[in-house]
């Protein structure tokens, strides 16, 4: 079950933020082309950084704590399903708390 743990926490952050996006409106998963515009170009940033340090053993994974499934340069699945869950978890508090703002400001308008 150690194999799974990485997983598993990604998997449990998308779930507590899964829901933003219905009851504050977040929009990300409904706008799933600006979402992978906005974490793609991250994500592969970040993984060309990692596999740059895997390569110069600046860092490892351990295999009790990973499933084993490696992708070209040694990097683990586990950190490729980091770099696409965390900002993708960001953008979904990101803008459930403009939401949040945005109704802030039309009630203090409309009290005015």
């Amino acid at each position: 079950m150690d194999r799974f743990q990485y997983l598993a926490l990604m998997a449990g952050c998308l779930l507590l933020t899964l829901p933003l996006e219905f009851w504050l409106a977040a929009r990300v998963y409904r706008r799933p082309r600006r979402m992978l515009l906005a974490v793609v170009p991250v994500a592969l940033l970040f993984i060309a950084w990692d596999v740059f340090a895997i390569r110069r053993d600046h860092w490892t994974f351990s295999p009790d704590y990973t499933t084993g499934l490696v992708f070209p340069g040694g990097i683990p699945l586990e950190e490729v399903v980091f770099f696409l869950v965390i900002p993708i978890c960001g953008l979904l508090t990101y803008e459930a708390v403009g939401t949040i703002l945005r109704g802030r400001s039309r009630r203090k308008a409309s009290d005015a």
